[in-house]
């Protein structure tokens, strides 16, 4: 395959995300219910469709920049909670880094992911371990940077990081919330599964199913 990642590519990841959490939306608030307020799928879902509304009711955006900064900033008006702020913001440094293009590289979607994830950081604060989107997100993008150094195609370099993102969804199931809501319940915190490293792996695999 061609590692070209085109305007239509992007577009068809943010709308398989949306998808994916429309589908998923009641284990997310399920999830949410055990250690938080219980609207995570519900806020998700909301700002996801509205995305999509924002981008069948318009100009399709003319760079990359342009999509992302509409699919952030829709989410930081739309998400309650933390989430709008978190995932907007992953969003938007995506669009940062891509800049006024119409198409990306393998390695330019990595750079854009991973500027994502540094401004989930610098956001949240969240570090490994603190049972947050951090947790599936950053796994994603080390495995994502690692096999495209080892010159994996991106489909496969994706594959790689779906993997991780679910690993690191599963691997916050016995941790200790550190951060949040969550945090706030101590140790009966331990025995959920985070909904945004959940909400992450689905973003993750909307990125595999779309640009392969």
């Amino acid at each position: 395959m061609s590692d070209a990642v085109t305007l239509t590519g992007l577009q068809a990841w943010v709308r398989g995300f949306a998808a994916l959490i429309g589908e998923n939306k009641e284990q997310l608030t399920q999830l949410d219910a055990a250690i938080g307020d219980a609207d995570h799928g519900t806020n998700m879902d909301r700002g996801m469709t509205a995305v999509v509304a924002a981008l069948d009711g318009g100009a399709s955006p003319p760079s990359a920049a342009a999509l992302f900064k509409q699919v952030g900033m829709t989410l930081v008006s739309t998400v309650g909670g933390a989430s709008g702020p978190l995932f907007g913001t992953l969003f938007l440094r995506i669009g940062t880094a891509a800049g006024e293009v119409t198409e990306l590289d393998g390695k330019g979607f990595a750079i854009g992911l991973r500027a994502g994830l540094d401004g989930v950081v610098a956001r949240g604060k969240a570090e490994a371990g603190d049972k947050t989107m951090y947790d599936a997100l950053a796994p994603a993008v080390d495995a994502l940077d690692e096999a495209l150094a080892s010159s994996a195609g991106l489909d496969t370099a994706l594959a790689a990081a779906v993997l991780a993102a679910e690993r690191g969804r599963d691997a916050t199931i016995p941790m200790l919330a550190r951060k949040g809501r969550a945090s706030y319940l101590g140790e009966r915190s331990v025995g959920h599964q985070d909904p945004g490293a959940t909400s992450i792996a689905l973003l993750v695999r909307a990125a595999a199913d779309a640009l392969r």
